[in-house]
């Protein structure tokens, strides 16, 4: 069944953190290519930039860093804590009942959202960005949500087991 991204998903949902509050920041130049776990964060104070929670996916909106697979999956808060970065971010949030957190990473890193995300950038050469209306506006065949857990649940499998490979050669 058809279903508009928007509908399934919360797009830059809303959240608070004050100013001055010392919080995780992720930095987009962390952030590697079609990689889902965030390497590293900075505490820093707050002064702005898009807010997020476990769970939530961070895609870069900004050209090269979309077009290079700049797209995470928040791991690295505590329960309940809020983290930032990058004004160009995209944060999507998966919808209670609806969808389900990992396969939207996933549904998200694919060629379904990437390109026309790529082709509705708009701007000056250099400092083109994805227009989010059209981001929540894209039709997407949706699952059940039984199935995009397994969908989800094997393609994690798969992203676990290049991230030990990936280590072993690291030892090597």
């Amino acid at each position: 069944m058809k279903y508009k991204l928007g509908d399934v998903s919360i797009i830059n949902p809303r959240e608070t953190i004050k100013k001055g509050t010392i919080a995780k920041k992720v930095d987009m130049a962390v952030l590697q290519p079609f990689t889902r776990k965030i390497p590293s964060f900075e505490l820093l104070e707050y002064k702005g930039g898009t807010k997020f929670r476990n769970g939530d996916t961070i895609m870069a909106r900004i050209t090269p860093c979309l077009e290079n697979g700049k797209t995470s999956q928040v791991s690295i808060l505590d329960d309940n804590e809020i983290g930032f970065g990058s004004t160009e971010y995209i944060v999507f949030r998966a919808k209670e009942g609806i969808s389900d957190c990992n396969f939207l990473y996933y549904l998200v890193c694919s060629d379904i959202v990437r390109d026309p995300a790529i082709k509705s950038m708009v701007g000056s050469s250099g400092r083109q960005r994805v227009q989010t209306d059209v981001i929540q506006n894209l039709e997407i065949d949706l699952p059940s949500l039984e199935i995009q857990k397994q969908i989800a649940s094997i393609l994690s499998a798969l992203d676990e087991k290049i991230e030990f490979n990936n280590r072993i050669n690291e030892n090597l």
